[in-house]
């Protein structure tokens, strides 16, 4: 028998606790923050890195390609700080959090790398939340969670937010929504100096 590590079983019932207290379920009209616009969120940045500019010309996409594609763009961007953020169309607290992260990733994009997974979808669902609330950056299919699991995030929860340094090691994983830009920028330079 293998036993769960206290670290990984600590994980997990955070975020278990998260999806119960958040209620990661229904379809809500979603965060009425949600401001920006496709074109604002597929805006070229100026001054930035290749690196971090090649993110914003796929900007509301939905990229597929498995964990060749994920890992191919993890790699393009070593060096750089990296924000990870899995989401998905049915999730409640997803869609109360996209307006921060469209904050933040306009904000921080010359800086930080953001990337999104969407897990466990249907590409339409998919597709038409990102109409709604349009995001600064891609989002990898995962739908079955091996990009999840590569990134020893927690399964079967959204949203959680994986904290990658430049070094291309895994700082942190928060589960549950962020609540205020404070908080997701507090967690930016606390984990990815």
């Amino acid at each position: 028998m293998r036993l769960i590590s206290p670290t990984r079983l600590l994980l997990v019932l955070t975020a278990l606790a998260a999806v119960l207290i958040a209620g990661c379920g229904g379809s809500g009209s979603g965060n009425p923050d949600s401001r920006l616009t496709e074109q604002q969120a597929k805006a070229p940045i100026s001054g930035a890195p290749p690196q971090l500019a090649s993110i914003r010309s796929q900007a509301n996409q939905i990229l597929d390609g498995g964990t060749d594609a994920f890992d191919s763009r993890m790699s393009q961007l070593h060096g750089y700080p990296v924000v990870v953020n899995k989401w998905a169309s049915w999730c409640g607290p997803c869609q109360s959090e996209f307006s921060i992260f469209q904050n933040v990733a306009t904000q921080r994009g010359k800086q930080v790398g953001f990337i999104g997974l969407d897990v466990n979808d249907a590409e339409p669902h998919a597709r038409a939340f990102l109409d709604k609330r349009p995001l600064p950056f891609p989002s990898y299919t995962d739908p079955d969670e091996k990009l999840t699991a590569e990134l020893k995030a927690p399964q079967k929860v959204a949203p959680v937010t994986v904290f990658v340094g430049r070094d291309g090691n895994i700082a942190t994983v928060h589960a549950g929504a962020y609540t205020s830009q404070k908080q997701l920028d507090s967690d930016i330079d606390r984990y990815l100096k």
